[in-house]
């Protein structure tokens, strides 16, 4: 096995998704962690508050909320489901990701943590890394700093043994009492006689050493994704304009897209409510023209729909809801490297409509009149998963034959019908025209007779026709002559 351990040093501030800079965390009276504006400003981790105003008096506080960072690394848990599906919470503030089984799938350990790492980024998290076969050695080295792939135990063995006796998760009194002994490194320590290390500083450190260097197993809980996709993100202030959201929105749709990916799923519709601090939430739907997993088109639709919004009030939280799922169909891979895919229709038009409203986006389809000016007409698109590409034969009706013996329709039809001239009752279009079908005759309209701009009752013999050019015409005869109606490409 091999573990890639992501530990996220300032969850406590990061995970506030929207804040003014300079800021930090408090926890009784002390600073936590501040962000890079606070930093520079010469706040560091355990001043007291009063001393941290001091050197940057604009300083915005907030207090640590333990429930707010459990979320957050939640979310993140979610995210990673599209790296791999062992996945592991390490709290306070760190992910354990199985990542052996998945080399090959995404090309080598370079490839995925260079993808976990860009987003992580992409969220606004930083975050410190190692690999190694243990998941509490990949643990440690990842506090640390280490950042890279220990892929075989004596790599692993190497680095944990320069690390300082001084490990978190130990008491204090651990600690201390090492010192005292003198002791400065992990590997050191290792040195000693486990029975009378035992006595001095108790089992539980022991017993971590040896699951670090792999000689205790150590199995993990696995992260359980859950069954329905609900989640929520408090804002640490009052939002008053929706294009600010995005940013929040975002790390809930990555939370969104590992979660599909870890269930094998896709999303058709989706829900984010915006919850107000006066009156009632603002719920915006987002449909996709097809079933869907990807952060990026889910981030491009979120960003379409809120340039458009006016919030009634300001936002003080973020709920995002997965309505209606499908199950993700199975695909082999290509067995060539394949050019990169656009866009695609579907979602370009899932895009117009959120940007240009509903209704403003519309297509060409059939409607159930026999008169071929009539038999085509404007239609809002059905967004309902790509219904509207289905072909002829899949909604053909009830009693309708079938699409190789339905008569001949040509791809273009002129604006109005053009008046041919006869020579020896032969109809002339760049000379005379050989009929090359049989009659088809079109009597119907009867319906809407004499009102304004409708075409009325016609009474058509219609035929597939050539001219001695070699073009391919469509054309009729009625009571007042022939006439070319469409031509064939």
């Amino acid at each position: 096995m091999l573990w890639l351990a992501l530990h996220f040093p300032l969850l406590p501030i990061e995970a506030l998704p929207l804040r003014q800079s300079p800021s930090a965390v408090v926890a009784r009276g002390r600073v936590l962690v501040g962000d890079a504006g606070a930093v520079a400003a010469g706040v560091r981790a355990g001043q007291r508050l009063s001393t941290a105003l001091g050197l940057q008096p604009g300083l915005s506080i907030f207090e640590r909320c333990d429930a707010r960072e459990k979320q957050a690394l939640d979310n993140l848990a979610c995210w990673a489901g599209r790296f791999t599906p062992t996945i592991s919470l390490a709290p306070p503030a760190s992910l354990l990701l199985e990542i052996g089984g998945c080399l090959r799938l995404f090309g080598g350990a370079e490839a995925i943590i260079a993808a976990v790492l860009a987003g992580c980024a992409e969220q606004s998290y930083s975050t410190r890394w190692a690999v190694a076969p243990t998941p509490l050695g990949a643990g440690w080295l990842a506090r640390a700093g280490d950042a890279r792939v220990h892929a075989q135990p004596a790599a692993m063995h190497s680095a944990l043994a320069a690390l300082p006796c001084a490990i978190p998760d130990w008491p204090d009194e651990v600690a201390n009492r090492l010192e005292s002994f003198g002791l400065r490194q992990l590997g050191d320590l290792r040195q000693l006689p486990g029975a009378g290390l035992r006595r001095r500083i108790g089992n539980g450190p022991v017993d971590d050493l040896l699951r670090a260097w792999g000689d205790l197993p150590d199995p993990q809980k696995t992260f359980v994704f859950p069954e329905s996709f609900a989640i929520a993100n408090e804002l640490p202030s009052r939002v008053e304009h929706a294009e600010a959201l995005v940013f929040a929105g975002q790390r809930l749709f990555a939370a969104l897209a590992g979660w599909l990916h870890g269930r094998q799923l896709l999303v058709r519709r989706c829900s984010l409510q915006l919850t107000h601090d006066d009156g009632p939430p603002t719920s915006l739907a987002l449909s996709f023209a097809e079933p869907a997993a990807d952060e990026g088109r889910f981030v491009r639709l979120l960003r379409e729909h809120l340039s458009r919004l006016l919030l009634t009030a300001p936002v003080e939280a973020l709920r995002l809801q997965a309505d209606e799922l499908v199950a993700k169909p199975g695909a082999s891979a290509h067995l060539f490297e394949q050019a990169t895919a656009g866009e695609g229709t579907l979602a370009c038009l899932e895009r117009l409509r959120a940007r240009l409203g509903e209704g403003a986006v519309q297509a060409l389809g059939e409607m159930a009149d026999h008169r071929p000016e009539c038999a085509t007409g404007m239609r809002e698109v059905d967004f309902n998963f790509g219904r509207f590409f289905r072909s002829t034969v899949e909604t053909q009706k009830a009693g309708e034959p079938p699409a190789n013996i339905r008569p001949s329709r040509p791809l273009w039809l002129l604006p109005s019908p053009q008046a041919l001239s006869e020579r020896a009752g032969s109809p002339q279009w760049h000379g005379p025209l050989k009929l090359l079908s049989r009659a088809e005759r079109l009597e119907s309209g009867w319906w809407d007779e004499g009102e304004g701009g409708a075409t009325g009752d016609v009474r058509r013999d219609y035929f597939v026709a050539r001219n001695p050019l070699g073009q391919w015409a469509w054309v009729f005869r009625n009571a007042d002559g022939w006439f070319l109606h469409g031509l064939f490409a």
